[in-house]
């Protein structure tokens, strides 16, 4: 089988590439009266709109072309019958299998999960439950009212855009905060907010080694002792862990029963389906957390079983593919129009750009074409007053994915039918521009439109549909990965500043010496040890 640029349909995408440049998007709606009908898709509670791209009925079907001749069907197969698809790290990936009803087997080495994923799902609803009625209490008796998550990466990036984004869902009464940066500034801060004796810590780590989180775990477990003059013993009131390494935990204090697992088949930056979405159910209530799992369930079945030209997830990853490999364009700006989605952008960076920003395929060949574009976005209209004047008129083209809300999130009147305009006419006017002759006496105010972006509409804002919308991406990320040739699974470029910065930290701790201690840095690393730390 040649490699994946040489093949035919390859080279037929980079022809139609080409010539996509010679009809804009305007003309294409001129040529074909039901383009918008044609190029909509609908499915439960969800509008997904892209005629305004530069794809047509031809490049569309090479694209399908090219996810069956990349065998995507097959590589769904794989993921949802448990194979090891993550093959450098020799695990299944089955985020799928936290969010399936019990009755569903997905198998691990010859092993139905399902059991026990539903066994720390009940096991979580009963914390839930015992937090929200008061059964829980602190060391002195005290009802827990504050919950401080303390993760990392997909630990924390998940849980906090979801609580952000439901928190008209949440429990009354109870306050949570998020401590993720190693910047003792950061959990400081969050201390000084909150009672020591009705305070609730959430441990999130996969392997309850990452090094920011066991930092400010320690932290924060010291800061409990010494501020509410407690015994060990009381740490069991107050700290929770959610992790893979149970006797890590142990070792660190917490007890046994306050310990919720989650397999190593799940990744870090799928995992808010697991215990690392505790958090969640305790925030929200469990009862949406579980519906938050139904949403991301009913997209598993969508994007298993719809056909390839009304499959939301594949649709949208073959338009990536083909901004990104036959547009020529390296970036992506993802816009909710929706203030409670602020954080998704910086959710979907780490889920995507994690996952496919990698130059070396799953057999190790360096790739000769692009894959994860750059990654950004804000919510909006903040976005139009930060880097939309960018988007308009920069000479690089960057393509739109806006996210909108067909209901309001608030009762204020007039202000949705407002924000609706605004995403309504951003994607109008990137679309068809400002030309010469509209501008002949202020030529700065040309903009030359034919800039592609898709609309995302969804009925309203629910655990149910944020849970769609959360798979949705995920299994776009997946079908990129594996149509390029990647292990969506792994994060190999995360590790070596981690090393790096192990040896450094040696460095640094026998400061007195540092100079002559890092003579083996390369001479920028070695100034800056001497200016940071030389007495």
């Amino acid at each position: 089988m040649p490699p994946l640029e040489d093949s035919a349909v390859w080279q037929q995408l980079e022809q139609f590439g080409r010539d996509a440049q010679h009809l804009s998007i305007v003309e294409r709606f001129e040529r074909d009266p039901k383009r918008a009908e044609s190029f909509t898709i609908r499915s439960d509670g969800l509008y997904f709109d892209y005629s305004k791209t530069t794809l047509d009925s031809k490049s569309l079907k090479s694209l399908h072309a090219l996810a069956k001749a990349q065998k995507l069907d097959e590589a769904k197969k794989a993921m949802f019958s448990g194979e090891h698809i993550n093959t450098t790290e020799d695990r299944a990936v089955l985020h799928v299998a936290l969010r399936a009803p019990q009755s569903a087997q997905y198998m691990v080495d010859g092993r139905n999960v399902s059991d026990d994923i539903h066994a720390t799902l009940n096991a979580m609803e009963r914390l839930c439950a015992d937090v929200h009625s008061g059964a829980w209490r602190g060391h002195n008796g005290q009802k827990i009212d504050t919950i401080i998550h303390i993760g990392i990466g997909g630990s924390d990036l998940g849980p906090y855009m979801v609580c952000d984004a439901l928190k008209p869902y949440a429990k009354d009464g109870l306050n949570i905060h998020f401590v993720s940066n190693v910047d003792g500034a950061a959990l400081q801060s969050t201390l000084q907010k909150v009672n020591v004796d009705s305070t609730l810590f959430l441990i999130a780590s996969k392997s309850f080694t990452t090094e920011e989180t066991i930092k400010n775990a320690t932290s924060a477990r010291q800061w409990f002792l010494q501020t509410a003059k407690a015994s060990e013993d009381s740490i069991a009131k107050h700290f929770v862990a959610m992790t893979v390494n149970k006797i890590a935990a142990i070792d660190f204090g917490i007890d046994t029963d306050n310990i919720f697992p989650f397999g190593d088949y799940v990744g870090g930056r799928f995992s808010l389906w697991s215990s690392i979405g505790l958090p969640i159910a305790l925030y929200l209530g469990f009862e949406n957390f579980r519906a938050l799992l139904n949403g991301a369930h009913a997209m598993d079945e969508h994007f298993r079983s719809a056909p390839m030209d009304k499959n939301l997830p594949v649709t949208l990853a073959l338009i990536g593919l083909w901004h990104r490999n036959f547009c020529g364009y390296d970036t992506l700006a993802i816009m909710p129009y929706a203030q409670n989605l602020q954080h998704f952008p910086a959710y979907l960076q780490q889920v995507d750009m994690e996952s496919n920003g990698k130059e070396i395929d799953r057999h190790g060949r360096p790739l000769p074409y692009g894959t994860g574009p750059t990654l950004f976005g804000a919510s909006g209209t903040n976005g139009q007053h930060a880097f939309y004047q960018h988007i308009h008129q920069s000479k690089v083209i960057t393509p739109c994915e806006f996210v909108a809300i067909k209901s309001p999130l608030s009762s204020v009147e007039g202000h949705h039918n407002t924000l609706l305009s605004h995403v309504i006419a951003q994607s109008r006017a990137l679309m068809i521009g400002r030309k010469n002759g509209e501008t002949i006496q202020q030529p700065e105010k040309y903009f030359s439109g034919n800039r592609p972006s898709t609309t995302l509409i969804l009925e309203a804002l629910t655990p149910f549909s944020l849970g769609q919308l959360l798979a949705l991406y995920e299994h776009k990320i997946f079908v990129q990965g594996h149509i390029w040739g990647l292990n969506s699974f792994d994060q190999p470029g995360v590790e070596l500043g981690k090393i790096l910065a192990k040896g450094i930290a040696q460095y640094i701790a026998r400061s007195k010496t540092a100079q002559h201690e890092s003579s083996g840095l390369d001479p920028s690393t070695q100034q800056i040890m001497s200016y940071l730390f030389e007495e």
